[in-house]
This record gives structure tokens, C-alpha cells and sequence, in this order.
């Protein structure tokens, strides 16, 4: 199974700032799925690189790509713009179970504007761009995505 972690900061893809949430994000699927191949990238706040990475990542086959960062009100906030330009179809409850999880302990999960979505047999997840935010929000989900990932690869149908 191969899964990728993209980290989209402008800060930290200069170098001027070091990413705690991907490999928090990381360690999180590790911990779940030990035998996982898991890319780790860091992009800017570019739509259409962020659009392109995930198009690519896409057709090569990878099971599962979360992003981290770019989901909030910023103006160089773009993450789910691209995500949208890439999947075909959404899964708006993975996004809702996250905000609404988040939201228990910080109300500003509210703001988040994450999305997630499959792009042909890749599911693509949104998470915010604090290490906590990630944590919390992937942590959400994570029972979920084996199955998720599961179906979307073909691999079995619902129970």
C-alpha cells in the first residue's frame, strides 16, 4: 500500500519554519499501517503545484494522500481549490467528522475549509496545518480510512 503526506507551507517549503504536522500525519499512518510505503513532500501555497502533485500522485497509484496546510481563511490558503480541480467525486463526511470532532475542542475547527474526495481509486483528505489541528483531525478519521481505502481500490464492496 503507498500513501503520501504533503505538507503545503510557504514558511516551511523556504525553509524558514520546520513542519511538525506531516510527519506528525506520518507517524500516525505508520502506526497504523506499519507495512505502508509513505512519500513525504513539502510544496508551497501554489494551487496549481499543489493541484499537480496530487494529479500525479494520483495516477501513479498512491492509495491515499492527505494534505496539511492550506485549509484555513488566508488569502494563500488554496489547498481545497486544488483538491477540487483533482477529485472526481467528494466524501464531504470525512471533512465533516474532522470540523466537528475538532470543533469539540477548539471552536476555530469551525474555520477550516478541508475537503476530501477520490481522484479516481486515490482518496485525497485536507487536514489543517498545525501539528495539534492535524493530529486531531487525522486521529478522527483514521478508523475510517481503512476502509475508505479499501473500497476505493476495488478491494472489497460494502459490508
Amino acid at each position: 500500500m503507498r500513501f503520501a503526506v504533503l505538507t503545503i507551507s510557504d514558511r516551511c517549503s523556504q525553509g524558514l519554519m520546520q513542519d511538525t504536522a506531516g510527519p506528525a500525519a506520518v507517524a500516525l499512518l505508520r502506526a497504523q499501517w506499519p507495512e505502508a510505503e509513505i512519500e513525504a513532500r513539502l510544496l508551497p501555497d501554489e494551487e496549481d503545484q499543489i493541484a499537480a502533485a496530487l494529479s500525479e500522485l494520483a495516477t501513479v497509484g498512491v492509495s491515499l494522500v492527505l494534505t496539511v496546510g492550506g485549509t484555513g481563511m488566508s488569502p494563500r490558503d488554496r489547498t481545497p481549490e486544488a483538491t477540487r480541480r483533482v477529485i472526481d467525486r467528494e466524501a464531504p463526511g470525512l471533512a465533516e467528522a474532522m470540523r466537528s470532532m475538532g470543533a469539540e475542542r477548539n471552536p476555530f475547527a469551525w474555520l477550516s475549509r478541508g475537503v476530501a474526495g477520490l481522484a479516481g481509486h486515490t482518496l485525497i483528505v485536507n487536514l489543517p496545518g498545525s501539528r495539534r489541528g492535524a493530529e486531531e483531525s487525522l486521529a478522527a478519521i483514521l478508523n475510517l480510512l481503512e476502509h475508505a481505502v479499501d473500497v476505493a481500490g476495488g478491494g472489497q464492496t460494502h459490508p
